[in-house]
């Protein structure tokens, strides 16, 4: 159960990045620059859906006897 918390964690993290990067990119000027920041944003979105799918199938697994 422990193993589905980090990658919950995980994944909230990547939420959290991929929000921020939107922000940042419709601001106008991006602090870190618009490639990194896009980097950073294409690599957070299927990191983030990953993470959270991992999580609901490694609780789900727990859960069964």
């Amino acid at each position: 159960m422990a193993k589905s918390y980090l990658y919950l964690v995980g994944a909230c993290v990547a939420a959290i990045a991929t929000v921020g990067c939107v922000f940042e990119l419709s601001s106008g000027e991006a602090q870190l620059g618009t490639v990194p920041t896009t980097v950073i944003l294409l690599l957070s979105v299927p990191l983030g859906l990953a993470a959270f799918v991992t999580a609901v199938r490694l609780a789900r697994a727990s859960d069964r006897p």
